[in-house]
């Protein structure tokens, strides 16, 4: 409807600058778009301009934006129950979910678990949770990995631009090894400052460039750390709930992992995140005496757990996985086929509705992902160094517009 961006966002920008830390939203060269609505795959910005989002609001949106369910859900809880007290005089809904959580822990047993409300919070809670269970606060982490920026996880985040600021108040407990490469874990800890009390894995690397480890790396992991008596902690906080044609990634290879970090799609919109655990493990927490040692004031927040059962919910009656499934591959064979003979990219990869076009350079990322916006696709670089265009949208996207937005990314990095 108007040039991109358009009046108003221009507008908005300038406002916005006035107000936020310089460090938070880039304003420059260029003003980003401002989303006014969403639903399903399709965002609106304030300019009347119309978007299909292949990010999924950063890979939040597994229902759809604002799917219907997941509106009336929190409507109906935020009527009845806008607030409780989560840890002294929880709200009930906090109960349900819970029970909804722990009965899909991977491979079964008893388990138990914590909630807060972004995925650094999860990963926090299972450093944690490590620490408690094993006496170690040493972790194996992988090269690329991305786990929030919390201090705790961001000691076991990569990238040198997110950590080095803030080095002087990191524990410097996390040493790192290539990821995909389970031979190296070992090596890695030889050299890690504090005993080894865990290893830390996202099954397929978000942040860091959609990577998805050689098969068989998940079960390696899982056989080394039983042998060595290490957790194996799973950060899915980006690839749960059907974001790569499974439930959980850590499924595609039967790996049962020790602590489990959900976030994102755990209730696509709504802010929530959870750390589950088998039982054994998070029975190292000691029995709350009237303090907890680990929580926040909205732990269990009423209508996050609302929308996290409703979307639990949309996601196995309308096999939302399968469909990621089917989708992603159909993707990932047409962006191959429509860039094979695009001298500027290095590589097509992914798994289920979690894909990666790996330009030659990070300028031609980065203008790609310009020029899809242009033309009304909205998608985001990722990588160390940003040179990879992420794609991973809503698991209820339209074929067709599916379709039409991949063939646009494909033109846009030619």
């Amino acid at each position: 409807m108007t040039e991109v961006p358009g009046p108003r966002s221009r507008e908005l920008a300038k406002r916005l600058g006035e107000v936020e830390s310089r460090n938070v939203t880039c304003l420059a060269p260029e003003a980003p778009i401002f989303w006014e609505r969403a639903k399903g795959a399709t965002v609106h910005d304030v300019d009347g301009n119309r978007f299909i989002d292949l990010g999924g609001g950063f890979g939040v949106a597994n229902v759809g934006h604002a799917h219907p369910r997941v509106v009336a859900a929190v409507q109906e809880q935020a009527e009845r129950l806008l607030h409780g007290m989560g840890d002294v005089h929880p709200p009930a809904v906090k109960v349900e979910l819970l029970e909804a959580l722990c009965a899909r822990f991977p491979g079964g047993g008893a388990a138990r678990g914590v909630l807060s409300s972004s995925g650094s919070d999860a990963v926090e809670t299972a450093l944690k949770t490590a620490i408690l269970a094993t006496g170690s606060a040493g972790v194996v982490a992988f090269e690329s990995a991305y786990h929030g920026l919390a201090l705790g996880a961001l000691d076991a985040t990569w990238r040198p631009d997110f950590r080095d600021p803030f080095r002087a108040r990191l524990p410097g407990a996390t040493v790192f090894a290539p990821f995909g490469d389970s031979g190296a874990v070992e090596r890695a800890a030889e050299h890690a400052p504090q005993p080894v009390g865990a290893v830390l894995v996202e099954p397929v690397q978000g942040r860091g460039g959609e990577r998805v480890p050689p098969p068989g790396f998940l079960r390696a992991l899982r056989e080394l750390c039983d042998r060595r008596g290490w957790l194996l902690i799973a950060d899915e906080v980006y690839t749960g709930f059907g974001r790569t044609g499974r439930m959980f990634a850590c499924e595609h290879e039967g790996v049962a992992p020790d602590l489990l970090c959900l976030g994102k799609g755990l209730a696509s919109g709504m802010p929530l995140s959870a750390c589950l655990g088998r039982a054994e493990v998070m029975n190292a927490w000691p029995e709350s005496q009237g303090e907890a040692l680990h929580t926040q004031t909205y732990l269990g927040h009423p209508p996050g757990c609302a929308a996290a059962l409703a979307s639990i919910a949309i996601l196995e009656e309308d096999e939302l996985p399968m469909r990621s499934a089917r989708l992603g591959a159909a993707g990932l064979a047409r962006l191959r086929a429509a860039t094979s003979n695009a001298s500027g990219v290095r590589e097509v990869r992914g798994l289920g509705l979690m894909i990666g076009v790996e330009c030659d350079t990070p300028e031609r990322a980065l203008t790609g992902a310009r020029r899809c916006l242009d033309r009304g696709v909205l998608i985001l670089p990722s990588g160390d160094d940003g040179r990879v265009l992420s794609i991973t949208p809503p698991l209820v996207i339209d074929e067709t517009g599916f379709e039409f937005a991949l063939d646009v990314v494909a033109e846009s990095v030619a």
